[in-house]
């Protein structure tokens, strides 16, 4: 029987996960976003080159995880051209697009837009980085990719930063993630 997760969790399970809406319907995830404060947990994406990026590889900078479902919809492609934007004029900043996109569809698009200041990292892969931050979604026409949202990390690895985009069809807050930084 293929019944979707989102309906076979108990309800204490239910209970713990966030809940947005795409374009008005609801749409669940797996769990919430890692604490401020925290350690960011470590994970190990695929780069457009194929070559893997470790979280870990980055102690010493500030490291801004941009989340999305898919950079092929207009709101994704919009965040990360504002992204690209932002982080070019900042030192010691690394700014990651991170989505389930093939990494030839990141490379792709990267080229034709002139993104250079965002690394794009695919998590095709993977299927550890949706559960270790929450952005899993469990349902709807997304089900299977990632909860729009921005977290950012500090220097030395902690969350200072967390912002989960309640209406997943809306753009993040720029100013509030700027503001962190």
């Amino acid at each position: 029987m293929n019944v979707p997760l989102a309906k076979r969790l108990t309800k204490f399970e239910k209970k713990a996960m966030a809940k947005l809406t795409l374009k008005g319907a609801p749409v669940t995830i797996s769990g919430n976003l890692p604490a401020i404060g925290s350690k960011a947990p470590d994970f190990k994406l695929v780069k457009s080159d194929l070559s893997y990026l470790k979280l870990s590889e980055l102690k010493g900078k500030k490291v801004v995880l941009s989340i999305f479902p898919s950079q092929e919809t207009g709101t994704c492609s919009a965040s990360i051209r504002r992204f690209n934007r932002i982080a070019g004029g900042k030192k010691d900043v690394m700014v990651l697009g991170i989505s389930k996109d093939l990494p030839f569809a990141h490379k792709r698009f990267c080229d034709s837009e002139g993104i250079t200041n965002v690394v794009t990292l695919s998590g095709y892969r993977d299927q550890e980085f949706g559960k270790l931050y929450g952005v899993d979604v469990l349902d709807g026409v997304f089900g299977g990719l990632y909860a729009r949202s921005v977290i950012i990390i500090n220097e030395t690895g902690e969350v200072v930063y967390t912002q989960l985009v309640s209406e997943m069809a809306n753009e993040p807050d720029y100013d509030a993630a700027l503001e962190a930084l």
